[in-house]
């Protein structure tokens, strides 16, 4: 807990629904209070936010956003109006030089003495342009919250003193309170039942997974459970039905809906980008096999529960699907240590405790 006379402000793009359990728990933490800065994402990126949140305020901000890509900018209008009226004793940011407006209300942070931390992926290695606006970013910040280990040894390489470095391992869901589910040492039916939960998107390599699958010894050949919707669905359904005909699309699946998808099934797959259910998954004591992404999945995906694919195709994801379904007794014993990883280590209780750990530090 952070001492009652402590005003807490916390600035982030967008705020994205999956965030909000974790910016209700970090605001519960702070009982002098926690304000969240964030405005709107582009249409296209089809983020769900929220407009509200439970023990901490969330301040709209007007985001203005600059170019795509490489060359992506956003410039959030309020932001100084808005550390005038709540003066905050601490400001968190995201550690992303591309936000135009954060400087300015550093600098306004540390004409009043007071501390600013940022909060992010890491710092790795990119071109010239990135790394000097990046080193410059991070020259300005009084501490650094990284989602993940490597991340915070990349920000200490970046030239911060490791004492000004915490780590808050990315989490979305809190500590598990039911048992871990025990699953017989056969497959139900004989056939194992593979499950994938996210977005729909080309970015996820969906294709790849039915083409894997596809190519597996009929032995093998598993119930294939795609939850979830976007704009990639209905090609892959007319691909699915074309390789693939097993596939089962459940559709969009929210909360305790997806409770029944997770205990059925025998492993969790994730071949592309992303990976919020990964750790919803691993609470149902699920292995999980997950294509290498930024970094924040190797704090769960380790080689006692998992495998991360450094390269993703067709051939070697199958070739991994192979050795994860010919031994039941193994894939169940790295289905307990998926578990054991959420309920110790990773979890919203453990991230809460890394900002409250560096919140403490700086002040």
């Amino acid at each position: 807990m952070i001492a009652s006379a402590v005003r807490v402000a916390l600035q982030q793009r967008v705020l994205p629904e999956y965030r909000a359990p974790f910016f209700n728990a970090l605001g519960a933490a702070c009982s002098g209070g926690l304000e969240v800065f964030a405005g709107l994402p582009r249409t296209r990126e089809a983020i769900a936010t929220v407009d509200e949140l439970t023990t901490a305020r969330f301040i709209k901000a007007r985001n203005m956003h600059i170019f795509n890509g490489k060359t992506y900018f956003c410039i959030q209008r309020g932001f100084i109006r808005w550390l005038e009226r709540y003066q905050p004793q601490v400001l968190i940011v995201e550690s992303n030089p591309r936000y135009l407006s954060t400087p300015a209300a550093i600098q306004w942070m540390h004409r009043r003495h007071r501390p600013v931390i940022g909060w992010g992926l890491g710092a790795p290695g990119t071109g010239k342009t990135e790394s000097l606006l990046r080193r410059q970013f991070l020259g300005s910040l009084d501490a650094v919250i990284a989602y993940s280990k490597s991340g915070a040894e990349q920000y200490i390489k970046a030239g911060f003193a490791p004492e000004r470095v915490f780590v808050a391992p990315n989490a979305v869901s809190s500590r598990p309170s039911a048992p871990a589910i025990t699953r017989p040492l056969e497959f139900r039916n004989g056939k194992p039942s593979l499950l994938f939960v996210g977005r729909l998107q080309e970015r996820k390599k969906l294709d790849v997974l039915l083409h894997a699958c596809n190519s597996l010894p009929v032995n093998l050949r598993p119930e294939l459970v795609i939850v979830g919707d976007g704009p990639d669905r209905q090609r892959l359904e007319e691909l699915a039905r074309t390789i693939y005909p097993s596939t089962k699309f459940a559709g969009a699946r929210h909360g305790s809906e997806l409770d029944a998808y997770f205990s059925s099934a025998d492993l969790f797959v994730l071949p592309g980008t992303g990976g919020l259910a990964v750790q919803q998954a691993m609470a149902h004591a699920l292995p999980v096999l997950v294509g290498e992404a930024d970094g924040t999945q190797e704090d769960l995906v380790r080689p006692e529960n998992g495998w991360v694919l450094p390269a993703v195709n067709a051939d070697s994801l199958a070739a991994q699907l192979v050795t994860a379904l010919a031994d039941v007794a193994h894939l169940r014993q790295m289905g307990a240590a998926s578990y054991r990883i959420v309920h110790d280590e990773v979890n919203l209780e453990v991230m809460v405790q890394g900002f409250v750990k560096a919140i403490k530090a700086v002040l």
